[in-house]
């Protein structure tokens, strides 16, 4: 496998000129064994890795990225267009997958239509797994979209379209990450070679390794990766920070918490309205519990609570 994909990387680069690529670099696991498959692949290439300081990356993968820039000069470190609360705001909320978040935005803007029908399992043969959960059917309503907008057009706002505008203004068209199919979900179609009519829009030449592959590759080559990915963190993905894409996200939200508090309460400020419908429905987000007292406990509350009624009423005079 190693050969194949250093084979492959040196073909497709060559064929089309180094000066064509960039490589969308996030600071991640996949991204960061991408470039040194890059790097192994074509010595001394000077293919930049461009990340996008969204904002809400996890602080310690934008601080890794910022000190691997100190020693690497063709990390380049661009923002993005719009700020991530007006956006979301403005264009929709992530919710639960790209999947739905894209059906729900096309109801929205369309109606119903033959995709939206078969996601929602009124055609077509897909399985359970594929339809539109049975709690999440109400989003496909009118009057949802008065109370929460969503969309799939997140990611495209704040990363893909900054990476496409500075590509074509450096003259660098073609894309080049660190997608895998085995990370499942949409990524379960991604292919090697991506193109848009007869031009390569992206090079995805990790599309077909696995995971298992991915940390032999680590090890084999002594790739320096972000420390959230090691204890006592033990990040499997990283990506924006309390992402409602994710599957894991109250897991993710639990070690947030204990690490890094001041991130969390960023997370429950950007993600709000997500988040609460989450944990109205009980869907990846534990509901609010509600703390059940004894008769005992709330007469010494509220004998409590009058002994500091009194108190600052004393402190007053």
């Amino acid at each position: 496998m190693l050969l194949d994909r250093l084979q492959k990387i040196e073909s497709v680069v060559k064929s089309y000129g180094e000066d064509k690529f960039a490589i969308s670099f996030s600071g991640g696991k996949d991204s960061t064994v991408l470039s040194a498959l890059i790097d192994l692949a074509l010595p001394g290439n000077k293919i930049p890795r461009v990340y996008v300081n969204t904002g809400i990356e996890l602080n310690m993968i934008r601080d890794f990225v910022f000190d691997l820039q100190k020693k690497d000069n063709r990390i380049e470190i661009i923002e993005p267009q719009v700020p991530i609360k007006p956006m979301l705001e403005r264009d929709g909320y992530p919710f639960k997958s790209k999947k739905h978040a894209h059906h729900v935005e096309r109801y929205n803007r369309i109606g119903m239509c033959p995709s939206v029908e078969h996601y929602l399992g009124k055609s077509g043969d897909w399985g359970p797994k594929q339809r539109c959960p049975k709690k999440l059917e109400y989003q496909f309503r009118p009057e949802f979209s008065e109370k929460l907008i969503i969309s799939d057009l997140c990611c495209v706002n704040m990363k893909e379209e900054p990476l496409k505008k500075w590509g074509s203004e450096h003259g660098r068209p073609i894309a080049i990450d660190g997608i895998m199919k085995d990370e499942g979900g949409r990524r379960e179609n991604a292919v090697c070679l991506a193109f848009k009519g007869n031009n390569l829009e992206k090079f995805q030449p990790m599309s077909v390794v696995t995971k298992k592959w991915e940390a032999w590759f680590i090890t084999e080559f002594q790739v320096e990766i972000c420390p959230i990915y090691l204890p006592p963190y033990n990040f499997k993905r990283t990506g924006c920070k309390g992402c409602p894409f994710a599957p894991t996200l109250q897991k993710e939200l639990d070690t947030l918490e204990m690490y890094f508090p001041n991130e969390k309460k960023q997370c429950e400020l950007i993600w709000a309205p997500v988040y609460k419908e989450y944990r109205r429905l009980g869907y990846r987000l534990r509901k609010p519990q509600k703390i059940a007292f004894s008769e005992e406990e709330e007469r010494t509350c509220d004998a409590r609570q009058l002994e500091l009624s009194e108190f600052m009423q004393v402190m007053q005079m």
